[in-house]
């Protein structure tokens, strides 16, 4: 049950790897977090192909997609990416799961093509994010800012440390994907290292990041479509309080499950859990 390989041009002519699960039915697009990869979903995937034609993205700068050159990571980006692959693959109306960044980009495309939804998950992510889960996620960044690893399982090694709850044959997948191997033998991460760099801290990021907040609300608040938010139970990311907001005063028509034994990576820490969520909704 191996996905099918895609290099799909982008919005900024760059090439963008995609996995193709299955080709019948109403399509299932899915979008990973920022250091995933489209193999995320692996544990996912196998349970919906039979229902859907499952796409699973590697976004911009991730996995076997290509680096942006000009360092154009922002979710508005990822989304015009989105819509050059939708293009290429003539499709027109779908359900789209997004987690973390890829909730991120989900919304916005959200807010510009409600019509095109047929269903919306977004995976341990609102429009306002957890001062806990941002400062533990860049303190994770900056220490992987140029890594180098001697083999995967060094690598998944790390992973362990920072997903505490993360499933071993997840973190050993995430790890596989993750790296390239160089000519010296020695491994060194996938991931764009503009990734990785400190954001600036200034009046200007902090009035834009504000302003995308905002515009993220009022994206949530125009989808008609059935939504499903996911939230890891002991996320450091979403917190109770916003994906309440979410479902009970904006989503017009939204859902919430709360998956035990998972922190924000809610795929990677509780699989079943997670598939239960997920496929509650979709399949049912």
């Amino acid at each position: 049950m191996e996905p099918t390989s895609h290099h799909v041009q982008g919005a900024h002519n760059n090439s963008l790897h995609v996995l193709e699960w299955s080709k019948d039915g109403v399509p299932l697009v899915l979008l990973h977090g920022h250091g995933n990869e489209a193999h995320l979903w692996d544990d996912f995937a196998p349970s919906v192909r039979d229902h859907y034609r499952v796409l699973a993205i590697d976004q911009r700068g991730h996995g076997d997609s290509d680096w942006d050159p000009e360092g154009r990571y922002h979710p508005k980006d990822m989304c015009d990416d989105l819509e050059c692959i939708l293009d290429h693959f003539e499709i027109d109306r779908f359900v789209l799961v997004g987690f973390s960044m890829g909730g991120r980009v989900s919304t916005v495309f959200a807010g510009r093509h409600p019509e095109r939804l047929a269903g919306l998950v977004l995976v341990d992510i609102g429009p306002e994010l957890d001062a806990r889960g941002t400062s533990r996620i860049g303190k994770e960044m900056s220490e992987q800012r140029a890594p180098v690893f001697t083999s995967i399982d060094e690598y998944a090694r790390m992973l362990s440390l920072n997903y505490p709850a993360g499933q071993p044959p997840a973190l050993e997948r995430m790890a596989r994907y993750g790296l390239r191997e160089r000519e010296d033998g020695l491994f060194e991460l996938k991931m764009d290292p503009n990734l990785r760099s400190d954001r600036p801290e200034n009046e200007e990021t902090k009035a834009a990041e504000e302003d995308f907040i905002r515009e993220q609300w009022d994206a949530l608040a125009g989808v008609s479509c059935p939504t499903l938010v996911v939230r890891g139970a002991a996320s450091d990311i979403l917190s109770p309080d916003t994906a309440d907001r979410m479902v009970d005063d904006v989503l017009p028509n939204g859902s919430l499950e709360v998956v035990p034994q998972a922190a924000h990576s809610v795929a990677t820490d509780n699989p079943e859990g997670f598939e239960r969520a997920v496929c509650g909704f979709v399949l049912g």
